[in-house]
């Protein structure tokens, strides 16, 4: 059996992906920062299907955190197939009415975990020869809006050259970038929903079976719904310019309340 480790495990998509995988018969390595939720999650997949489920407790905005799940990532004994980096959030609040500390927080959470994750992953996964990365990223990377549209392009930036970098040795990674999905994420930040219309929401569950499925395919980028991908498409061709403008009253519109 392989096993697969998924930061923010315990809510949305890195639940999702969590169910998914082990209704496949992989074993998890569950990671978040509340060590009683963590524990729920762990009994209730073990039980439904019959994996083990290891917990790790850690806060991926904290130099103790990243550090743990490194050491984890690289126990040659026991290895990871799989890393599903999914820990994120948003701040509410538009460039400089966020907190500098807050900004800081999101930057290393965002770019410097998923490095240095994605790094003690692959390092082990290239020296076996197989294994795969799923960085978390959003559509929100292909548009310029803020430090989280910025942290999100960094994501797919790394990933693509890196993908690149390890062609050929039998380790994969892919960028995923959903739109908006049904999770505490909107919740925890403080921010309105109401004003989102229904047609832009994606459900957790279908995102993730997509997702795996272009990851067995080979995509370094997976954009995984025919809606999103019409809208990235309109955004390819749209000038830089007239984009930032559309992109500012959009978030307006539809982004934090």
């Amino acid at each position: 059996m392989t096993t697969a480790l998924i930061t923010g495990s315990t809510a949305g998509i890195g639940a999702a992906f969590a169910r998914r995988l082990a209704a496949q018969g992989h074993n998890l390595v569950l990671v978040a920062r509340d060590t009683e939720r963590l524990a729920e999650q762990a009994t209730e997949l073990h039980d439904r299907h019959g994996i083990e489920a290891e917990v790790l407790a850690a806060d991926l905005s904290t130099e103790e955190g990243i550090a743990s799940v490194e050491t984890r990532l690289g126990d040659r004994t026991h290895p990871v197939d799989l890393l599903v980096n999914n820990a994120g959030f948003g701040n509410k609040g538009r460039y400089l009415e966020v907190s500098m500390a807050d900004e800081l927080t999101m930057i290393k959470v965002h770019i410097e975990a998923v490095l240095r994750l994605t790094s003690a992953a692959t390092e082990s996964m290239r020296s076996r020869g197989r294994g795969g990365v799923v960085n978390v990223a959003s559509v929100a990377a292909f548009v310029p809006r803020g430090t989280y549209g910025a942290s999100k392009a960094w994501v797919v930036q790394f990933t693509q050259g890196a993908a690149k970098d390890l062609a050929g040795s039998g380790v994969r990674l892919m960028a995923l970038c959903p739109g908006f999905v049904r999770t505490e994420f909107h919740q925890r930040a403080g921010m309105g929903t109401d004003n989102i219309p229904g047609w832009l929401w994606l459900d957790a569950d279908k995102l993730v079976a997509a997702a795996l499925a272009d990851l067995a395919r080979g995509k370094t980028v997976s954009i995984p719904d025919p809606r999103y991908k019409a809208l990235m498409g309109v955004v390819k061709l749209t000038p830089r310019a007239l984009l930032g403008g559309v992109s500012s009253r959009t978030g307006r519109k539809y982004g934090p309340q």
